[in-house]
């Protein structure tokens, strides 16, 4: 009986670490993901669409257009709910328990994630900063957001018609199809991404990635400073301009929202992940304001020299700092953040997968 027990026990587990897995995908950094890849596209093809229109109009409606996806964005939020921890805090039980019971598979989960909801609040910046192990994951998800910025991929994508232009590409139609090439990239190497974020693990993405783009990167500068204007030339800078934006989407890109999301206890989540993302856009923001400039100084191509020098920080980074989080649970994550070692293999931490992350009734 005993056995059977056991082997029922473990079947009804592996149920819900399927919903658990699915769930995971919708909610975290992979569905992040999925919303992700038909609003480059449709970005790209909508620009290309209006493109052919007078110069005085065409523009004004490509901006124009971007108040669409708001719109639909702020009548949505007339009928999205308030968190249930919101809720508890307000003392709304009853609504935080109406939310729960509508996006829970079933009373018990529900009420499991509604007890989590009434922990008691502590000081998170204190938490945070306080124990080892959850310094080291915040300097790990916070240099892993910057790194993902200052490897210069919006300069790249953002300035990709200047580097064109630098290369020797001077028809505006032309400069245009070679900036669609860089989105279509994009856009099909995320999904190359979702497709193998689960098979590879995170960690060989980050490889792939960042090794990647140091060569695409290496090369691009190569080719601005010394090739010069002419079709070896801008061959060249196509192929390097789409290679680093294929390694970066294919890994670092995608992953560093995947890999943010999953090494955070839940307590700690969304504040330590709001830091890494303040961090992103800040390093965003400074590399794209200040690549025209650095640019001018230096040339087109001394400034893909620094980035590829970065981005060669950020394999190193990788490898002592980045842990490999696939198929691991939480405890499992958090145990590797107490060791000096963070690149243990997978079979080398011996605990038991977890049924339940939250206290249940």
């Amino acid at each position: 009986m005993q056995r059977g027990a056991e082997a029922l026990e473990t079947k009804q587990r592996k149920k819900q670490e399927q919903v658990g897995k699915l769930k995971s995908f919708v909610r975290g950094g992979r569905g992040k993901l999925i919303r992700k890849v038909p609003r480059i596209l449709l970005g790209y093809v909508s620009n290309y669409a209006f493109a052919g229109l007078p110069a005085h109009i065409n523009w004004r409606i490509m901006l124009a257009v971007g108040i669409l996806p708001s719109l639909f964005i702020g009548c949505a939020l007339f009928i999205i709910p308030e968190s249930p921890r919101w809720l508890v805090m307000q003392n709304r039980i009853d609504e935080a328990r109406s939310v729960l019971m509508k996006t829970n598979e079933n009373e018990s989960e529900a009420a499991g994630n509604f007890n989590a909801d009434k922990y008691e609040e502590k000081s998170v910046a204190r938490e945070l900063l306080s124990p080892p192990a959850l310094r080291r994951m915040l300097i790990t998800g916070f240099g892993i957001q910057c790194f993902q910025q200052i490897t210069g991929i919006d300069a790249t994508v953002y300035y990709s018609p200047e580097i064109f232009r630098q290369a020797g590409i001077e028809d505006k139609s032309n400069l245009l199809a070679a900036t669609i090439a860089v989105g279509v990239t994009k856009t099909v190497f995320i999904m190359v991404a979702i497709l193998l974020i689960d098979k590879l693990g995170r960690k060989p993405l980050l490889y792939i990635s960042t090794i990647g783009m140091t060569i695409c990167l290496f090369s691009l500068g190569v080719t601005l400073s010394v090739l010069g204007k002419g079709p070896v030339g801008i061959l060249f800078a196509i192929l390097s301009v789409c290679g680093n934006v294929a390694f970066f989407s294919v890994g670092i890109g995608p992953v560093c929202w995947v890999v943010t999301s999953e090494i955070f206890p839940l307590r700690l989540r969304a504040q330590a992940s709001a830091l890494g993302a303040v961090g992103n856009r800040v390093c965003s923001g400074l590399i794209a304001m200040s690549f025209l400039s650095v640019s001018d100084a230096i040339s087109f191509g001394g400034s893909f020299f620094i980035f590829s020098a970065i981005s060669a920080l950020s394999v190193l980074f990788v490898y002592k700092l980045v842990p490999e989080t696939k198929g691991k649970s939480l405890e499992q994550i958090e145990l590797l953040f107490q060791t000096d070692d963070l690149g243990w293999k997978e079979g080398q931490v011996a605990l038991g997968d977890v049924e339940h992350l939250v206290q249940k009734e």
